[in-house]
């Protein structure tokens, strides 16, 4: 534990450095935001370090797999596999302990956070107050559920961290291409499949975003991202067994049925196989709810979301539709990449334990498209406000 203690230590002063240099570049970076986000992550990992003492964790094996090997490159693949090589140098090298490694990625997960909050930050500069006075970005950046599945040795913290590295650069791909390769490599390698969503939501926003952008780069994003798509297409399609398969639907359609009643097994499972298309989507984005908690932190769980019920019924609108139409590139890349993923895990999940993990990884991109269109519609509002100001006063001077 003092190795653990020491690496926090460690990684609060890596995290000052990384600060100051988002400062150079973002005026409005706020480190003392960023500080107490940190410790506020280092508390779930806290929580979480201790369910895992009690209960059965996938960490435990995250942790003592990489020890059976002779190589590192035995571990290198796609899934698990590419956890295992990730952490094999730590853990065979370096000689990081059991808590060091949950120490580790539980900061992969709070560097996650950051680009969050400099995904938002830099895209709505506009302060949005929700539920009478809550700040919307200071909301999402401290929900608890989120913070808990990304604090601890896995795939969730790694995984967010890439998703939402993938977000900020897409923004300006030409001066962040580094930060866009690595984020691609980091989300293909753990999960192939969020790849090809986000890689087809990017595509998306490229082609119907309202930004004026230089055919060559249009042409150079859709040759990246489809590009990528063909070279890896084997492998996304083998994690659902449908590299062989002659109906790519009937065979998905088999596999999320085969999926779904393996997961519907746990004391949690819910049977979705025969739901409607919205309440499968219902399910994976909104449950459980206080009726269907499964336990205490089920019951923690309904909490937050309930909150992405109300923060969702705000976009249920008429002028929503109109405002997705004239949207730019990171909102509708943002609709896409979630409503992809829903998409494809909802057929899939049917345990509420896994539902509440593995959704995690998009939520962030529906709070991104609710947070743009109530800042659009607050900038129309005192757009509107100013114009008959203007009018009003230029009628002043006349008389």
């Amino acid at each position: 534990m003092i190795g653990a203690i020491v690496l926090i230590l460690f990684l609060f002063v890596i995290n000052q450095g990384l600060y100051s240099s988002f400062s150079k570049k973002h005026k409005w970076f706020s480190k003392k935001l960023m500080n107490t986000l940190y410790l506020y992550h280092l508390f779930f990992f806290g929580v979480y370090y201790t369910y895992a003492l009690f209960n059965n964790s996938d960490s435990k094996l995250y942790y003592t797999r990489p020890q059976y090997g002779y190589s590192w490159l035995e571990y290198f693949g796609t899934s698990t596999t590419f956890i295992d090589f990730m952490t094999w140098p730590f853990i065979n090298v370096l000689g990081f302990s059991y808590e060091m490694m949950m120490v580790l990625f539980a900061w992969f997960g709070y560097i996650g956070f950051v680009y969050a909050y400099l995904f938002f930050r830099e895209n709505i500069p506009i302060k949005i107050n929700v539920f009478k006075g809550f700040d919307f970005l200071t909301l999402i950046l401290f929900l608890p559920n989120m913070h808990f599945w990304t604090a601890s040795l896995g795939k969730g913290a790694p995984i967010f961290m890439s998703l939402m590295m993938f977000a900020y650069a897409i923004k300006d791909p030409k001066k962040r291409w580094g930060i866009l390769i690595a984020a691609s490599i980091i989300t293909y390698y753990i999960r192939p499949h969020v790849f090809l969503f986000v890689a087809a939501g990017t595509v998306l926003g490229y082609m119907t975003g309202k930004e004026k952008i230089a055919f060559w780069k249009k042409i150079l994003v859709y040759v990246g991202m489809i590009g990528s798509l063909i070279m890896v297409q084997d492998t996304i399609l083998g994690m659902a067994g449908l590299n062989e398969s002659e109906d790519l639907v009937e065979g998905f359609d088999q596999f999320s049925t085969e999926r779904g009643a393996e997961l519907a097994k746990s004391g949690s499972g819910v049977d979705m196989a025969d739901y409607p298309l919205p309440v499968k989507l219902f399910t994976f984005w909104f449950r459980p709810l206080f009726f269907d908690a499964p336990g205490v932190l089920g019951l923690i769980v309904s909490a937050e979301n309930l909150i992405y019920l109300l923060l969702f019924f705000k976009i249920l609108k008429r002028d929503f539709i109109k405002f997705l139409k004239k949207s730019p590139i990171t909102v509708k890349m943002s609709l896409t990449t979630f409503f992809l993923a829903s998409l494809a895990m909802a057929f899939v999940m049917s345990n509420l334990g896994i539902i509440m993990r593995q959704k995690s990884m998009v939520m962030y991109f529906l709070f991104f498209v609710i947070y743009y269109y109530l800042a659009q519609k607050k900038y129309d509002r005192i757009m509107l406000l100013r114009q008959k100001r203007k009018k009003l006063n230029n009628r002043l001077v006349m008389e």
